[in-house]
């Protein structure tokens, strides 16, 4: 187990623990903050199985040419860890721990097996990542698309970008208030999205 495992698997442990022992009266109060993204991450799924499912499955998955599924290149925020944690069963839990503990794979993220990504919510940067090739080839046939993504990439903002009050940033806090603090809560670690909470601020 690298470095990178053991810190994703640290904070998916325990923030899977913590969700686990939650009253029901709390548990409902993190499903209702994380209703509308989960609703946003519908319309980005439909998105991606009618424009891109094809080409990327085509192009990267089989080919194991993937620059966004390289192992380590994942970047999991604390939020995309809390939300895969409520949303999972405990065999899919289990299945993703399992895999971080194994040695990491020379050409695949450790989170990829046999059938795809072991995560039930992908991380929100797994997916909103296009290669540029996929861009060009499907934007050029179908610039309607190109439009529809650029929207999807405005919302996306408005969860995990932190120059207003999102959700990311609750989810990071509430588990902050109950002293739990994990190295993956870059909304309030990163020095860059910290200037960014701050300017919005002033």
């Amino acid at each position: 187990m690298n470095e990178y495992q053991r810190e994703q698997l640290e904070t998916y442990v325990e923030t899977h623990r913590r969700l686990t022992a939650l009253p029901p009266s709390q548990t409902r109060k993190i499903r209702t903050m994380i209703s509308h993204y989960l609703a946003f991450r519908r319309e980005v799924d439909a998105f991606q199985a009618e424009y891109f499912s094809d080409i990327c499955t085509r192009n990267c998955y089989q080919s194991h040419l993937s620059a966004c599924c390289s192992r380590d290149g994942i970047i999991t925020f604390f939020a995309d860890m809390v939300i895969n944690a409520l949303l999972s069963r405990d065999e899919e839990s289990e299945a993703l721990t399992i895999a971080l503990r194994k040695p990491g794979k020379d050409f695949k993220c450790v989170y990829l097996g046999k059938k795809g990504c072991l995560w039930r919510l992908k991380p929100i940067v797994c997916e909103m990542f296009l290669c540029d090739q996929a861009e060009k080839e499907v934007f050029a046939e179908k610039p309607e698309a190109g439009k529809r993504w650029e929207e999807l990439n405005r919302q996306r903002k408005s969860y995990t970008w932190p120059d207003r009050p999102v959700l990311f940033d609750a989810l990071e806090e509430y588990f902050l208030e109950k002293g739990y603090s994990s190295p993956l809560m870059y909304l309030h670690n990163s020095p860059g999205l910290l200037r960014v909470k701050q300017r919005s601020q002033s």
